[in-house]
Formats: C-alpha cells, sequence, structure tokens
C-alpha cells in the first residue's frame, strides 16, 4: 500500500464582497445579529456569467501549478458540489475538458458540506491501491445561486469558492493517515433543497414557492454538528493512535463560529490551533477545507510532518474526519 497525501493546493474566490451592511439593505437582518450568531462579517458571490466550472478551473490551475503536476498526467478529477453547472454532465467532466487532462475519468460526488473530505478519503486510498498516481480533487459551490435572498436564517450563512488540491503519493509515514465518514439519512429533513430533482421537478408552483432555495432548521443542524464532528474526530485520531493534543492544526469545516468553537472546546484545543475563515468567506460548504488549507500553506503556517485534523458535517446527514501529516516543505510565496 502507497501512502496518499497532497501535492499541491489551490483556492480561488469570487472578486465581489458581499458585507453584513450590504445585506441590511435586502433583508431585516444587522450587522451586529449576524456576527454574534455565526461570527460572518463578509462573504463572495460569483458574477452572473461565472459558474461552479469557472471557479473549479480557476482553482485547479492553481492546484496543478503548486504540486508540478500537469493535466495530462491527471488519472482522475473529483469535483464535490451541491450546485453543479446542470444536472449532467457532470461538472468535473467540464472541468477535465478545460483543463485538457485528457486520459483522466471525471465524476461529480454530492455529500453536502462533506464533500470535500468524502472525496479525500476515496482518492487516498485508489492511490494507495495503485489503481490511480494522480488525482484532482475539487471543493466547488455558487450558492448565491439557491440562496433565498429574503430569508434572514439562511442568505447570511453562504458563500461563493472553490478550493482544489491535488493527490499522489507521498513518503511512507506522510500524507493522509485515516478518515472515516458517517451518515445518517433521517437528518436530511432538516437541510435540503425541496425542488429541481425527479421529486418536485421545476414547475411555476416550486419557483413561486421558492421551493428552488435552501431550506434549514438550524437548531437541529447545530446539535447534530457538533456532536458528530467531535465524535468522528476523536474515532479518527484513535485509529492512528494519537490525541487531541498530537494534533497541530485543526481545520473544520467553515460553517458558523458557534460550531467551530464547540467542537474546539470539547475537543481540548487551544484557539491558537483551529483555523478559521469564516468570518470572511461564509460557509462555502465543500469549498471550505481546501481553501483554509490552501491558506495555511500559502501563508507559512505549515512545515513538514505537522499533523492535521479536518473535520466535517453536512446536508444528508453526512459527516467526516480525515488525519493528514504534511508531506510538503514550508510553501514559498505563491499568486
Amino acid at each position: 500500500m502507497l501512502s496518499a497525501g497532497i501535492l499541491g493546493t489551490g483556492s480561488y474566490l469570487p472578486e465581489e464582497v458581499i458585507t453584513n451592511q450590504d445585506l441590511e439593505q435586502i433583508v431585516e437582518t444587522s450587522d451586529a445579529w449576524i456576527r454574534e450568531r455565526t461570527g460572518i462579517r463578509e462573504r463572495r458571490r460569483a458574477r452572473e456569467d461565472q459558474a461552479t466550472s469557472d471557479l473549479c478551473l480557476e482553482a485547479a490551475r492553481r492546484a496543478l501549478a503548486d504540486a508540478d503536476v500537469a493535466p495530462e498526467d491527471l488519472d482522475l478529477i473529483i469535483v464535490a458540489t451541491v450546485t453543479p453547472d446542470m444536472a449532467f454532465p457532470a461538472t468535473g467532466c467540464l472541468v477535465q475538458d478545460q483543463l485538457g487532462a485528457r486520459k483522466a475519468w471525471a465524476f461529480d460526488l454530492e455529500a453536502g458540506c462533506s464533500g470535500f473530505l468524502y472525496g479525500l478519503a476515496l482518492g487516498s486510498q485508489l492511490i494507495a491501491t495503485g489503481y490511480a498516481r494522480y488525482i484532482l480533487l475539487i471543493g466547488a459551490e455558487t450558492f448565491s445561486r439557491i440562496v433565498n435572498w429574503a430569508d434572514r436564517n439562511t442568505c447570511v450563512l453562504f458563500g461563493d469558492g472553490a478550493g482544489a488540491v491535488v493527490l499522489g503519493p507521498v513518503p511512507q509515514g506522510y500524507g493522509v493517515l485515516a478518515s472515516q465518514m458517517g451518515a445518517d439519512g433521517a437528518g436530511g429533513k432538516f437541510l435540503f433543497q425541496p425542488a429541481g430533482g425527479a421529486r418536485l421537478p421545476a414547475t411555476e408552483e416550486t419557483v413561486r414557492r421558492r421551493l428552488h432555495t435552501i431550506h434549514m432548521q438550524g437548531r437541529e443542524v447545530f446539535r447534530f454538528a457538533v456532536r458528530y464532528m467531535e465524535e468522528v474526530s476523536l474515532a479518527v485520531l484513535g485509529e492512528c493512535g494519537l490525541q487531541p493534543a498530537d494534533v497541530d492544526l485543526f481545520v473544520p469545516h467553515q460553517a458558523n463560529w458557534r460550531i467551530i468553537d464547540a467542537t474546539r472546546r470539547r475537543l481540548g484545543l487551544p484557539e491558537e490551533k483551529v483555523v478559521v475563515n469564516l468570518d470572511r468567506y461564509g460557509n462555502m460548504s465543500s469549498a471550505s477545507i481546501p481553501v483554509a488549507l490552501d491558506e495555511v500553506s500559502r501563508g507559512r503556517r505549515l512545515k513538514r510532518g505537522d499533523r492535521i485534523l479536518m473535520a466535517t458535517f453536512g446536508a444528508g446527514f453526512t459527516w467526516g474526519a480525515a488525519v493528514l501529516k504534511w508531506s510538503k516543505d514550508t510553501a514559498g510565496d505563491r499568486p
């Protein structure tokens, strides 16, 4: 079995910034109300002519450059998203074509906010068994297309963005040390997009009732998120023979500051070990962890041998965690 890890990272955030003050002009809310309940100050929004694949391409090119891997060397492209360009073909196939990654097979992975870690678990196993050598894994969302801008409980939470990593063989003892994933479909009713699929195809009524937007019961999501992120984090650390004190950096899904802080406290981690960019980008779902990884790599916050704990929770319900031993040297300055 080979060891599989991250060879390069990249991210792309749309240029338009939507602040809490901007939202005050379109929905009954306030900057203080949003910051107190979520920790978010601003988020990004894609241009009207940008789709999820466009965000993916920018992040992918930066990750490939960082890894020094050419598109034609890729064996597989996985795009984790719940906001694909269209139902089919897969956004991964659109990215494959635009990159010129001719020998790569490609598909989309839909696991809510857990999509990136689901993809990491799958991709690392394909490399470990020798089935693939280089895999491009992207988490990307254009949530601005499916939020209800009249619902202050959801429209303030989400942002657009993309993060990408190139997975490949790394020295033994480095890379993904363990990963664990979970799901409980009984929780699906607490966070979902009702219409647009086979159950409720698009009609004049579904559009009028805004059933193509995000519907969420925040309290239920919070309760389950904290519970499962703690449980799966401890489980995956135990699989590696590690304790929370052995973690050098904790990269949680960026959904809500209260969820992050409650999970941190339950794990007994100090604040300085926790990566938080929620205040600047909001909840980017499957993009949040890879964007955070790219930022700490570019910011020279990671060094070879650091043990990184990543944990997530998302619609489905889905959840997961992974422990990664960083194999790259300290990152230099990159665009």
